[in-house]
């Protein structure tokens, strides 16, 4: 079980952002159709990328513990004991993904935020 380094993991994030994005667009712009002729609220690009962020890595985590740009770089997500991360940790993990200081928890403890809150990590498949 050999934990993945700085660039995979940064790989696994340009891919995810990109897919999650493509995702968070077509949302976005079937709802400003129905802003448009059916005068429903504006919602903000945001509440839809955040949304779809959650809900893309929530369900991929969940069902077979990779995402599809940790299938690009042959890695997975486990927990402490090298198994599947069970639903509540990838509850945890999804929420803290969408937080801004995420990203920010590297540089000084060599994990994200989302991989300390649920006590997992990312390693080679």
């Amino acid at each position: 079980m050999k934990s993945v380094g700085i660039g995979t993991r940064v790989l696994n994030c340009v891919v995810d952002t990109l897919l999650v994005f493509l995702l968070a667009y077509g949302a976005s712009a079937i709802w400003n159709w129905y802003v448009y002729y059916w005068r429903y609220p504006y919602l903000n690009f945001g509440w839809f990328f955040f949304g779809s962020m959650f809900v893309y890595y929530f369900l991929f985590e969940s069902f077979t513990g990779r995402t599809p740009g940790k299938w690009l770089s042959y890695s997975k997500v486990v927990n402490k004991n090298g198994k599947r991360p069970g639903v509540l940790p990838v509850l945890l993990r999804s929420l803290a993904r969408v937080t801004v200081i995420d990203l920010f928890f590297y540089p000084f403890l060599e994990k994200t935020l989302h991989d300390l809150v649920s006590d997992t990590t990312v390693v080679e498949a």
